[in-house]
């Protein structure tokens, strides 16, 4: 199947019980056992939800893994991948990452005694001479949040199966629609759910997926141990959002060109960031790993001119933290979505105050284009 019919008809797309054309959303713990230990495939919804199940296949047959799994959050399902290391490993990171991601590593997984190297991965010279005999795992993302770097997943992934890790990547701006990490060589792909998979601005979660039958497992075994399992209900809502996707992500994508095209020529826009642009250093990268340039736009305002002004004088432009919805979201990475990074690690990254990210969303993109030039005259 091409992939906007897998995003319909992919993983368990309706149920066989009753012919219902959408799964039902089984609201349960516990299932009943007709002999002690003898049960239909489920025992308790921790370890497997009929509704979780069909997600999670799904996730599976769009990036072409082998199992997949549905955590609460991307952090949950950020975390439980990292928990496949053990104390003295040593993982390599992407210098350009969610802030949360950030949070994590440095707050909780440093202090249970991971070590990591940050580094620019689109460079990657400077990924292969990171490597230690300790490194087990590479894990960056592409395009990155918020700088939108891009990184050549495949010579990425040959560096690690050459010195015998693991390539981690994080899919969430692109999305399987645009972007197959798998079949560039990565060996897990991790999403926040809660942005362009369900679209909506409805449900928090994280999707992981493996081309190892052997990570599976051992992912299988993590997500019911930690148990940051995602619920039925948001289960259910996720995989309805992702029956849009290809739709909506061509939306997102075709009045983000416009915007750029927009903010490119303005007088108060110091320099955009998107990798559909021709000057963007990863462009030729993008064009060849992925199918489109998606709908997320970074721009920096002339130095002095205030961001938080700007983004406080839009009316139609939601001033929110997140991504990936129908409705245009704009926010400013230092002071929100990486207020958790040190602000020489965010400088030295690039961030700057002057900085916005914007998620393009699929409203009339005139109204879009005159709501920022209604924020530009504040500035």
């Amino acid at each position: 199947m091409r992939m906007k019919t897998t995003f319909i008809h992919g993983g368990i797309s309706h149920d066989e019980a009753t012919g219902s054309v959408n799964v039902p959303i089984h609201q349960t713990t516990t299932y009943k056992q007709s002999k002690v230990g003898v049960h239909k495939g489920f025992e308790y919804s921790r370890t497997g939800n009929p509704t979780r199940l069909a997600l999670e296949k799904l996730i599976a047959d769009m990036e072409g893994g082998v199992r997949g799994f549905a955590f609460a959050s991307g952090s949950a399902g950020t975390h439980t991948i990292f928990s496949l290391f053990s104390q003295g490993d040593h993982i390599i990171v992407g210098d350009d990452v969610y802030g949360g991601t950030y949070r994590l590593i440095n707050k909780i997984l440093k202090r249970l005694g991971l070590t990591f190297t940050v580094v620019d991965t689109s460079d990657i010279t400077t990924v292969e001479a990171a490597v230690t005999e300790q490194t087990k795992a590479i894990f960056l993302e592409t395009p990155t949040n918020p700088l939108l770097k891009i990184t050549d997943i495949q010579a990425v992934a040959d560096i690690a199966k050459k010195h015998e890790v693991i390539t981690i990547v994080d899919n969430t701006f692109a999305t399987p629609y645009h972007q197959r990490p798998l079949e560039l060589g990565a060996d897990i792909v991790l999403h926040s759910a809660s942005k362009y998979l369900g679209g909506h601005s409805d449900s928090v979660a994280g999707l992981v997926t493996t081309n190892s039958e052997q990570l599976a497992d051992e992912l299988g075994f993590l997500q019911n141990a930690i148990g940051g399992i995602l619920g039925p209900q948001d289960s259910w809502i996720v995989q309805r959002g992702i029956k849009t996707l290809g739709i909506r992500m061509e939306a997102h994508e075709a009045n983000a060109k416009k915007i750029v095209d927009f903010l490119n020529t303005h007088e108060k826009v110091q320099k955009v960031y998107y990798p559909g642009l021709e000057s963007h250093p990863g462009h030729e990268t993008a064009k060849k790993q992925t199918t489109g340039f998606g709908g997320m736009v970074s721009f920096e305002l002339v130095e002095g001119l205030s961001a938080e002004t700007f983004v406080e004088s839009l009316s139609l432009i939601t001033l929110a933290e997140s991504l990936g919805a129908v409705e245009s979201l704009i926010e400013i990475p230092a002071l929100m979505t990486h207020g958790a990074i040190l602000p020489e690690d965010r400088l030295k990254s690039g961030i700057k105050d002057e900085l916005i990210r914007l998620s393009v969303g699929i409203e009339d993109v005139e109204d879009l284009i005159e709501d920022l030039t209604e924020g530009f005259s504040h500035v």
